[in-house]
């Protein structure tokens, strides 16, 4: 019997036992049900941004860290999941004359959508069909020969003159390469799923568009400022998916407190700051610090001294400050 496809492979419930955290707190936290979560970790039911985000959130871990990686446990079972899927499918059948199907669906000129019409099924099922990952019932076998003017007979015979023909081992193939791939962000292979598309990486993409990494927050008298990833918060609308864009958390206490602690202030590395402007003062050059190293920060006010150089002012007490570098505050929102 054909099983349900594995569209996302994760870390999800890896990384909810390693917190020790019941799969019932997660669904109650998410707002899923049971069952949805369930399916969620066993990579079987899509998520969207929003519960991507949330999931994110609720089990205190980075966007990167729910796609699996090459030396992940789970790609490895994944992969063995998916390679015995295709073996009992192409056993039973299914995948040629899911294979068959959708040539006969090309040669029609129909889009996925009109033939799951006029076969009278939902888009889903008829896409797991042509895939060879659900079986065909009796029913339906009718009324998928009449949504291409054929009779049942005339539909078999011309599915094994396209595989006798070879025709359908290209598609098959196909098929076949998604096991070679695992959801790692960025390479162009990852996360294809039987519509041809990229879902897991068009959905990492997507809500690492709605992040911005925090990059400092307060220590002591200053920030303590990491170019690191770790702390990814939503981005307000207006700075979604823009790039060199990062939060840092104020110290309030030497902003004489006109900005609350509960606030971000969100700085563009790519824009350098005017007199005038709020900007982010760091003691190191910008583009030389890793993930690893942590620098001294301030937001500051930005003044120009009597040779038109800039540096920075900040109070409580009142100093003066010269950093390396100064990227320009875009944005503070209060929480």
């Amino acid at each position: 019997m054909a099983q349900e496809e594995i569209i996302f492979p994760n870390n999800i419930r890896n990384i909810r036992l390693s917190r020790g955290m019941k799969m019932t707190e997660l669904a109650r936290r998410s707002n899923l049900s049971l069952s949805a979560v369930s399916k969620i970790e066993k990579g079987v039911r899509r998520l969207n941004q929003k519960q991507l985000l949330n999931i994110c959130n609720i089990l205190g871990c980075k966007l990167s860290d729910i796609f699996i990686k090459e030396n992940d446990d789970v790609a490895d079972q994944w992969q063995n999941e998916i390679k015995r899927r295709l073996t009992d499918n192409e056993d039973s059948g299914l995948k040629i004359f899911g294979s068959g199907l959708r040539k006969i669906r090309q040669q029609a000129g129909k889009t996925i959508a009109q033939a799951a019409r006029d076969a009278g099924m939902t888009l889903s099922v008829y896409h797991k069909i042509e895939v060879g990952q659900r079986e065909v019932y009796e029913n339906e076998i009718e009324p998928l020969a009449k949504s291409f003017a054929m009779n049942v007979e005339t539909m078999f015979d011309k599915v094994a003159n396209l595989y006798k023909s070879g025709e359908l081992n290209k598609q098959i193939s196909k098929v076949k390469e998604r096991v070679k791939s695992v959801l790692v962000p960025g390479n162009p292979m990852s996360g294809l799923d039987m519509h041809g598309g990229l879902y897991g990486a068009k959905l990492y993409d997507s809500a690492r568009k709605k992040l911005v990494p925090v990059f400092g927050t307060p220590e002591g008298k200053a920030i303590a400022f990491k170019k690191s990833d770790a702390t990814m918060i939503v981005a307000p609308i207006a700075l979604e998916g823009r790039k060199g864009i990062y939060a840092v958390v104020p110290n309030s206490k030497r902003l004489g407190g006109f900005i609350p602690e509960s606030s971000y202030v969100f700085a563009d590395a790519l824009t350098a700051p005017a007199a005038g402007d709020m900007a982010v003062c760091i003691d190191t050059d910008f583009d030389a610090l890793d993930a690893d190293a942590v620098a001294n920060a301030q937001i500051v006010m930005v003044k120009s001294d009597a040779k038109g150089k800039l540096y920075g002012q900040v109070s409580s007490p009142d100093e003066k400050i010269i950093g390396k570098t100064m990227h320009k505050v875009i944005m503070i929102v209060m929480e």
